[in-house]
């Protein structure tokens, strides 16, 4: 076989890959935010696979130049999806598809304008410092969410996915820039084929092993347990620390200190941190320890909001004072438990009264 005959072989390989997992992905989860980004993180891949090359002249195809975009483009979908994957609150807005937008362009004018013009390097050097950009603010979102997670299987999943992912994009963006313009042969892009294959059969496969529930939120939460409420429990041993959990929530209002992590938390308990995600998460129904606060949190504000003797008070203030560091991110957990704002929840509990 053929060095080129290899690497078609190898590119062919990733690109039936990469189809069956976005079909999974669609057919799965598709009213999922984190799926469907996942899905269009995956087909953008396989523009990446058929078009791209280590060995960049000034003369790119025209034919590639919008596979070329798209692939460029898709490195900004990643970073969604991993935003998507480790914030189960998480939106899109209209900035993030203008981001895509002028990504995808620019990348596209280097193809067909600015590398042709005989500025191959400069051309190279800016898509890929770009992608690297896109990389470490993925590697960012998940160094800064991964603790919160407490759904422990697909926490090393998650990490794993955006660990390849970085890692291959990272070394291909670097080695791009350093043989710009230069012809590397047939033997290095069957080789960076070969590495390409490998990758991905190692995502799907690692994503084919974790529960599909696991990885992803639900299309539609349940409604959130009572925070207060005595879960049942069959361990006795587990019942007694979370009665213990209960008496940190309730009583001395721990979530109310700043920059509370799970960790502060299992050391007040004397536990290990994986046993508190697990109770957590298994006993109490939580995914997040962020929202696990946040319902103490807001269950705080909301008896203040309520109260007739609190009614000046300013919002901001029984925010800051349930825990919350500032407005924006207290609007919007209350909001999302309680189906109104804190002004109008306010509102509707004074003309209640």
């Amino acid at each position: 076989m053929t060095l080129a005959a290899l690497d078609l072989a190898f590119r062919a390989a990733s690109v039936a890959l990469l189809l069956v997992l976005a079909a999974s992905l669609l057919h799965d989860f598709r009213n999922v935010l984190a799926a469907r980004l996942g899905a269009a993180f995956v087909l953008g891949s396989v523009a990446h696979v058929v078009s791209y090359s280590l060995d960049v002249t000034s003369r790119i195809p025209l034919w590639h130049a919008p596979l070329i975009a798209l692939s460029t483009g898709t490195i900004v979908v990643f970073w969604l999806f991993t935003r998507a994957l480790f914030d189960d609150e998480f939106r899109l807005r209209w900035w993030h598809g203008l981001i895509w937008a002028l990504v995808t362009a620019y990348s596209f004018a280097g193809c067909v304008w600015i590398a042709p013009s005989g500025h191959v390097r400069f051309s190279v050097t800016v898509v890929n410092l770009i992608v690297l950009g896109f990389i470490g603010l993925a590697i960012g979102q998940m160094i800064a969410s991964w603790p919160a997670d407490l759904v422990e299987r697909r926490r090393r999943v998650r990490v794993f996915i955006v660990c390849a992912v970085a890692l291959y994009g990272g070394l291909n963006a670097v080695l791009q820039i350093a043989v710009a313009g230069q012809h590397v042969g047939e033997l290095a892009e069957a080789i960076n084929a070969g590495v390409l294959a490998c990758t991905v059969a190692a995502i799907v496969y690692a994503m084919m092993r974790v529960d599909g529930a696991d990885l992803f939120p639900a299309a539609v939460e349940p409604a959130p347990p009572d925070v207060f409420a005595q879960p049942a429990a069959d361990d006795a041993a587990d019942q007694k620390l979370i009665d213990a959990l209960m008496r940190l929530m309730a009583d001395e209002r721990i979530y109310r200190q700043e920059n509370i992590t799970i960790g502060v938390l299992a050391g007040r308990l004397r536990i290990p941190e994986y046993r508190l995600r697990r109770l957590i998460n298994q006993r109490l129904g939580y995914r997040n320890f962020n929202v696990f606060l946040n319902n103490h949190r807001i269950e705080e504000a909301k008896a203040a909001l309520a109260d007739p003797a609190q009614a000046e008070v300013p919002v901001i203030t029984i925010a800051m004072d349930a825990g919350f560091q500032s407005l924006g991110p207290f609007n919007r957990a209350f909001k999302a438990v309680t189906g109104v704002t804190p002004t109008e929840y306010r509102r509707l509990n004074a003309d209640a009264a």
